[in-house]
């Protein structure tokens, strides 16, 4: 596994257009909680919150993983049904139009519950 020292690193390791999708990513996330701060998990550009994660996401080959966690997916279970989800995590392929809006709203109702436990 390749280690990465901070998201700037992780996301130039893809081409430039999964580069241009992983940083709106990013800016979204920022826009939907500014307090949130960088950091790689699990191999993953990471968001925290009062030193709990907030969300990860990260590039394959096909998809752009994004994990909430359980309790994000559970929540936006409705607006996830286009995409393949497990527990804690959704699918966006590559192929498709990636919702921002739906990564916003979720990352929102995450810090807010971070901030709430």
């Amino acid at each position: 596994m390749i280690t990465y020292k901070n998201i700037d690193d992780y996301i130039k390791s893809f081409s430039p257009d999964v580069q241009t999708v992983l940083q709106k990513i990013r800016q979204t996330i920022h826009k939907a909680e500014p307090n949130a701060t960088e950091t790689i998990s699990y191999g993953l550009a990471t968001f925290d919150l009062n030193k709990k994660h907030l969300v990860h996401f990260g590039a394959f080959k096909e998809h752009i993983g994004f994990y909430p966690t359980p309790s994000g997916t559970a929540k936006f279970v409705e607006q996830l049904k286009p995409y393949v989800t497990s527990k804690g995590s959704a699918r966006f392929p590559l192929t498709k139009p990636v919702p921002y809006d739906l990564i916003a709203q979720i990352t929102k109702f995450r810090a807010a519950e971070v901030t709430k436990k």
